[in-house]
């Protein structure tokens, strides 16, 4: 018995937060733990996390694209497989900045094969007339797997080590490989054209503008992530415990925020207008990003309060921003248009785990306001780079509409 409706979407949800378990384990682990083991520098630090998405992003051109000539829950079983791998791998062997990175690299690579291959393998089963809202679930739950990403491999770290955080996390992702298992066989269309042709995809300038304010977005989102353990931390450290939380709440619960929000942020756009439902969000974005960084010596109930509202501007846009570009795709690219959406997201979120350690280290270190001041002020003006890139579309998005 296969999979279908529902259940199809359901179940594929379910097995996505099981590959995202492993997705955030470096960051969340990162400054109680490897940072002093090894001695990195923040900017050192930024590499390391931003290994995940620069694996990711070399492999996702070729796997993604892939699925226009090969059932996609194919690639999405072995992507599965390949991340759970290199997860527990870095449990065992990784000991310093070179071999993490090389390791967390390739754990990227197995995601590749298994976030956006999951997305066409769900909307190859999917009646067109639902494909907005799943779409969306599919993408809001990656929320919920980073949120308990965040809360497990921290949990596990402080009572058993870092490297038990790795091994507990590497399992999730065989979740994923029953749900595969389980899918119905699908046989794409005959493909035309080379394997990685994406040609096609930058004549669309109305696919391109989403795909441009995805890369802005993913930026600011990951720069964000990458860095909340280590902001709260600061943060706790400056007002000698007095801030109501833990890195460990804050880091879930900003996580665990972006799965309404998206799903709020889509609901929104086909109400109110996508480009501009997610220009306004992007804009909202960044002005709370610069209102966190003026404010990072100040109140940490204030800055409770921003970083709550952070947590919900900044994935606001995500489903709506996926959504488009997958309605936006011409059905015979739809997997090559995916593949550039995932490579220019995952590249330019590499970009912003690394840039905004450089950022901290430029302003004065990760235990001083100065830092975080120059860090949120970076995720802010890459931000403001999303309404760009769809007020350079909207022509096509108005003949879209």
């Amino acid at each position: 018995m296969h999979l279908s409706g529902r259940g199809l979407v359901a179940a594929l949800c379910l097995g996505q937060v099981g590959n995202l378990i492993p997705h955030v384990v470096v960051p969340a682990v990162m400054p109680a733990h490897l940072v002093p083991a090894w001695g990195l520098s923040n900017a050192e630090a930024g590499l390391m996390a931003s290994a995940y998405a620069f694996g990711y992003m070399l492999a996702v051109p070729v796997l993604t694209t892939l699925t226009d000539r090969l059932d996609a829950r194919l690639i999405l079983l072995v992507g599965s497989l390949a991340s759970a791998l290199a997860t527990l791998v870095f449990g065992v062997f990784a000991t310093d900045l070179v071999s993490a990175s090389l390791i967390w690299a390739l754990a990227g690579i197995g995601f590749a094969g298994a976030y956006m291959p999951g997305l066409k393998a769900l909307t190859d089963r999917l009646d067109t007339r639902d494909a907005s809202r799943s779409i969306t679930l599919y993408t809001a739950t990656f929320s919920v797997g980073v949120g308990l990403s965040f809360l497990i491999s921290q949990l596990v770290a402080a009572d058993h080590g870092w490297r038990a955080a790795f091994l507990v996390t590497g399992l999730a992702p065989l979740v994923m490989v029953v749900v595969a298992l389980a899918l119905r066989p699908v046989k794409p269309p005959p493909a035309d054209g080379r394997l990685i042709d994406i040609r096609p995809v930058l004549r669309n300038r109305l696919a391109l503008g989403y795909i441009l304010g995805y890369g802005a977005h993913c930026f600011e989102l990951y720069g964000m992530r990458t860095w909340i353990v280590a902001f709260w931390t600061f943060v706790v450290a400056r007002t000698a415990g007095a801030a109501p939380f833990d890195p460990i709440t804050v880091s879930v619960v900003v996580t665990v925020l972006a799965m309404p929000a998206s799903i709020l942020g889509n609901e929104c756009a086909m109400r109110f207008g996508r480009h501009r439902t997610i220009a306004a969000i992007m804009i909202a974005s960044a002005l709370v990003a610069l209102a966190i960084g003026i404010s990072a010596g100040g109140s940490p109930w204030l800055l409770l309060l921003l970083v709550m509202a952070y947590a919900t501007t900044v994935p606001g846009d995500s489903g709506s921003l996926t959504s488009g570009m997958t309605r936006a795709a011409d059905p015979r690219y739809r997997g090559a248009t995916m593949a550039l959406h995932s490579t220019v997201g995952f590249g330019l979120s590499s970009v912003g785990a690394w840039g905004v350690g450089i950022a901290l280290d430029l302003g004065g270190g990760a235990m001083s306001a100065s830092g975080w001041l120059v860090g949120f002020a970076l995720m802010a003006t890459a931000g403001l780079l999303g309404p760009l890139a769809l007020w350079w579309s909207r022509r096509d998005e108005a003949a879209g509409s």
